[in-house]
């Protein structure tokens, strides 16, 4: 059994951060990574990477999981390829597997992470519209909303490879703010990685970081949770503010 990271609400996970905000200025509209932050899925995305890893007698420590974090299965197939000296067919190969084990992980059920439902819930009742922008793949993706989340709580939904470029870069953002009519500044995104964080500062929104990995950078556009249950949607819209 190759080692596992370990659960996110380590100390070492949270370090990033502070005393979370009670209080956050409603958002013109509400942009929600999902792996990792609206469902514990994280865990199995890293525990499938260092399975990968093991099989292939690479080091499969936290340290060497944790860059894996936030990437599409695309990203982190080629980050494979790359580290393990494979061919473009190998990766290929291994990228089907990586993609097999993680379905697989997620239609043996997943969990909530805490305060999730009653943020979306909370921002329904405002009139806040909401998209969910995720690095899973559409299968994923939809499983994961008809099952937990649940469709009727989200307006819009982006996963990888539908919007160009995928996180890092700001490309999944823009488009869900896009499809909500929302400019991406008015928009508060919800985040768990860096890899998600930086997508959604390039793409102009503010960030409520949630982190379940460390590396997430202080930022004025970052304001961070330990928990979503510690945050509140309050006040007029932010593009009323000025």
């Amino acid at each position: 059994m190759p080692p596992v990271p370990p659960p996110r609400d380590t100390p070492a996970a949270v370090a990033t951060a502070p005393a979370a905000p009670a209080r956050l200025p409603r958002p013109a509209a509400l942009l929600c990574d999902m792996d990792g932050t609206l469902v514990d899925t994280e865990r199995d995305w890293l525990a499938g990477i260092a399975g990968l890893l093991a099989a292939h007698g690479a080091p499969a420590d936290e340290p060497d999981v944790l860059p894996f974090a936030g990437l599409t299965l695309r990203d982190a197939a080629d980050r494979l390829g790359t580290l393990l000296a494979l061919s473009e067919t190998e990766t290929a190969a291994l990228a089907d597997r990586l993609d097999r084990d993680f379905t697989a992980r997620i239609t043996a059920g997943v969990t909530l992470r805490p305060g999730a439902l009653r943020l979306l819930d909370h921002a329904r009742e405002l009139g806040v519209p909401v998209a969910l922008v995720t690095a899973s793949e559409r299968p994923v993706a939809d499983l994961v909303l008809s099952a937990t989340l649940g469709s009727h709580r989200f307006d819009h939904s982006v996963a990888s490879g539908e919007s160009g470029r995928d996180k890092p870069h700001p490309d999944p953002y823009a488009a869900a703010a896009r499809a909500l009519g929302a400019a991406t500044e008015d928009c508060l995104a919800v985040e768990d990685t860096p890899t998600g964080a930086a997508a959604a500062l390039a793409a102009g929104c503010h960030v409520l970081a949630v982190p379940t990995v460390p590396g997430i950078a202080a930022d004025p556009r970052v304001h961070f949770a330990r928990s979503l249950e510690d945050v509140t949607l309050t006040g007029p819209p932010r593009s009323a503010r000025g």
